[in-house]
């Protein structure tokens, strides 16, 4: 089947921005109305008391976020140069978001947080509204349970619409990224089992807490956020070995340098804009890159050695009622700060050297849409303040 376009769905204008604009078809944000107004009719043909749950899921997924995957997704397909992106692709991009749903509701229970996007986690507004409702039972089980089930079904609809918008592009498409899609599910769920594990591990080795966190951030967070949805939309394109290469390539540094500039956020962004309270990591006890370089820092008898702010900072990571400013003050003093901003740098000026990879011809192996695109992206993921 010879991609082309659909004008009832086409694909992704990627005007985050602007999400009512259109470039050749509905926005994402539009593409999501449709495709949930018809799952929420499946759902609640099990039985109408469903509608309200039903309807908290996809007010989640269509009321914010970045829209980052879709975006990358569409770039793996235009760095193949096949051509104008088909209907299926859309459809392929609503279920990457939900599968961040899905992340995004269960991570919110793991990590007990009481907000998400500036209001209450889908968790803790479902607690609340069991009370009101005259439910029987304990409120809070209620709510995680509500948030559980929601992200599993968040999962279930996007493994649905990866295989029907794949399925659109063609029968080649879906055997070349079925692979991809298992992967990046595996991956995103390997890498919350991995957090939750490093996260429960007694303090050791701060050298090892810092590969541990990197580790965290590669697999829980920046394949499934730019690696593989490039990858995924490359697949489904029938890309050439080379294009994928340098799509991954470039989707490592970038996932990992956009997950580094959230670990600064979750300690030191503006709640203003973030929607969560300042130094939200540090009451929630997340050990990410940012914490163990502080440590590190802290503990090994150089200019920013304190072994004292050390023993702080340990007892209060995720202690009830900890100064989280006091703790911030310390990380800061680490110099941990400086040096995740220069790495994060780092990776910036790798990604964009892979930009302009050539390939055995000379030619860049990316094609020209994409790279523009690209380059826009890169600006966004690390420069970022929410």
């Amino acid at each position: 089947m010879t991609p082309g376009r659909d004008d009832k769905i086409t694909v992704l204008d990627a005007a985050v921005d602007e999400p009512g604009a259109a470039r050749g078809g509905p926005s994402i944000d539009r593409l999501i109305e449709i495709v949930l107004a018809d799952r929420r009719g499946r759902v609640v043909a099990v039985d109408e008391r469903l509608a309200p749950l039903t309807d908290r899921l996809i007010a989640f997924v269509a009321g914010g976020g970045k829209r980052l995957r879709p975006r990358f997704l569409r770039c793996g397909w235009l760095a193949a140069g096949t051509g104008p992106e088909p209907a299926g692709l859309g459809t392929v991009a609503v279920g990457l978001e939900l599968l961040q749903a899905c992340a995004l509701l269960h991570d919110d229970v793991i990590d007990r947080s009481d907000t998400r996007r500036g209001a209450p986690s889908t968790h803790r507004a479902v607690a609340g509204e069991h009370a009101a409702a005259g439910l029987l039972g304990d409120g809070d089980h209620f709510g995680v349970s509500a948030a559980l089930l929601l992200g599993d079904l968040a999962l279930a609809w996007a493994d649905d619409l990866f295989l029907e918008g794949s399925l659109a592009i063609g029968p080649a498409a879906v055997a070349a990224a079925a692979p991809v899609w298992q992967a990046m599910r595996t991956e995103v769920l390997g890498g919350q089992l991995l957090d939750l594990l490093v996260t429960a591990a007694p303090e050791g080795d701060p050298g090892l807490a810092a590969a541990d966190a990197m580790a965290v951030n590669r697999w829980k967070t920046a394949a499934y956020t730019v690696e593989r949805p490039l990858h995924l939309g490359a697949a489904l394109a029938g890309a050439d070995p080379e294009c994928v290469v340098a799509l991954r390539r470039f989707g490592v540094d970038v996932g990992i340098a956009f997950q580094l500039r959230d670990d600064l956020l979750g300690v030191f962004g503006d709640p203003a804009v973030t929607g969560k309270p300042a130094g939200d990591d540090l009451r929630e006890g997340k050990r990410t890159v940012l914490v163990a370089d502080a440590r590190a820092a802290l503990a090994n008898g150089g200019v920013a050695s304190d072994p004292d702010g050390l023993a702080e900072l340990e007892a209060g990571l995720g202690a009830a009622g900890a100064d989280t400013e006091r703790l911030a003050a310390i990380v800061h003093a680490s110099g941990a700060p400086q040096r995740i901003e220069s790495q994060i740098a780092r990776l910036g000026e790798s990604a964009a050297a892979t930009l302009d990879t050539a390939g055995a011809d000379g030619r860049p192996v990316l094609a020209e849409p994409a790279r523009d695109e690209l380059r826009e992206l890169l600006r966004r993921a690390t420069d970022r303040r929410a």
